[in-house]
C-alpha cells in the first residue's frame, strides 16, 4: 500500500490527513495578521487566541514510552556525548518554572507551571564544540525540529517531566517533553530522545513542510 493510498481511518492515514492539512495552511498563509508583537510589552503574540484548558496536537501518534525505555542522548558536535536514562535523569537537579505557551495553530496558554531539568545545564555536562551552531532533536515517534544553539541553551527551557504538579501524560508528552517558551509550541517535541548538537541547520518534520525554520510568535514567523 503506498503512502497517498492509506486508508484515514488508520493511524498513518490520520497523520497524513494532518499533515496535508497542515501544509495546506503554510502554502495559504493561514491565520497570518501580517502585524509584530513586542514580548516586553505584548504578552499575548499577534493573532493568538487564550485558552484555559490545554488542547492536544500531534500527527495522530501517541507513542506508549515507559519509563524504564525513557532516556535522553545528547551527541554531536559535544566533547562529552550523553547517553542519560530514566533514573540518570531524575537524579539531576530538578527545576521548576512559570511561562506562558504559544501553538502555531493560533492558541495560547498562560502561567504553565513545570517541573525539569534545566537544558542548560545539561549542554554544560556534554561540553559544545565550538563549531557548534544549531540542534537536531528527534522523539520516539520519528518527529523532528531544529533550533539554533542560543535558542535551546537559555535559562527557561527545560526538559520537563512535570506540569502543574503532576507527571506529564502521554497526550502531553510525557514522561519527557522539551519547553522552549519563547517560541511556536512544535519547536517543543513531545517524547523527546535526542539532542544533536551540528555546525549547520537541518530542518525538521514540519520546516521541510512549509514552516518556518525559528518560529517567533511576536514576529508572526509560522510559515516559511
Amino acid at each position: 500500500m503506498t503512502e497517498s493510498s492509506r486508508p484515514e481511518g488508520t493511524p498513518e492515514g490520520i497523520k497524513e490527513k494532518l499533515v496535508r492539512t497542515k501544509q495546506r495552511w503554510a502554502e495559504e498563509g493561514r491565520l497570518l495578521t501580517g502585524t509584530a508583537g513586542d514580548p516586553e510589552r505584548d504578552r499575548l503574540p499577534p493573532g493568538q487566541r487564550l485558552v484555559t484548558d490545554w488542547p492536544v496536537l500531534d500527527l495522530g501518534i501517541q507513542p506508549a514510552v515507559a519509563e524504564a525505555a525513557a532516556r535522553l542522548d545528547i551527541d554531536g558536535l559535544v566533547a562529552n556525548p550523553l547517553s542519560l536514562s530514566w533514573a540518570e535523569l531524575m537524579a539531576l537537579p530538578q527545576e521548576e518554572r512559570r511561562n506562558d505557551i504559544h501553538c502555531v495553530t493560533q492558541w495560547s496558554r498562560y502561567d504553565n507551571d513545570w517541573r525539569g531539568i534545566a537544558v542548560i545545564d545539561l549542554l554544560a555536562r556534554a561540553e559544545p564544540r565550538p563549531e557548534a551552531r544549531f540542534v537536531t532533536m528527534e522523539s520516539h515517534d520519528g518527529y523532528t525540529t531544529n533550533l539554533p544553539l542560543d535558542d535551546i541553551a537559555r535559562p527557561e527551557n527545560l526538559l520537563a517531566t512535570h506540569w502543574e504538579g503532576r507527571p506529564l501524560t502521554r497526550q502531553h508528552g510525557g514522561p519527557l517533553r522539551l519547553v522552549v517558551p519563547h517560541l511556536y509550541l512544535w519547536k517543543s517535541p513531545k517524547w523527546i530522545r535526542r539532542i544533536t548538537l551540528i555546525a549547520e541547520d537541518r530542518p525538521g518534520f514540519w520546516e521541510v513542510r512549509g514552516y518556518h525554520e525559528r518560529g517567533d510568535p511576536w514576529k508572526e514567523e509560522r510559515y516559511s
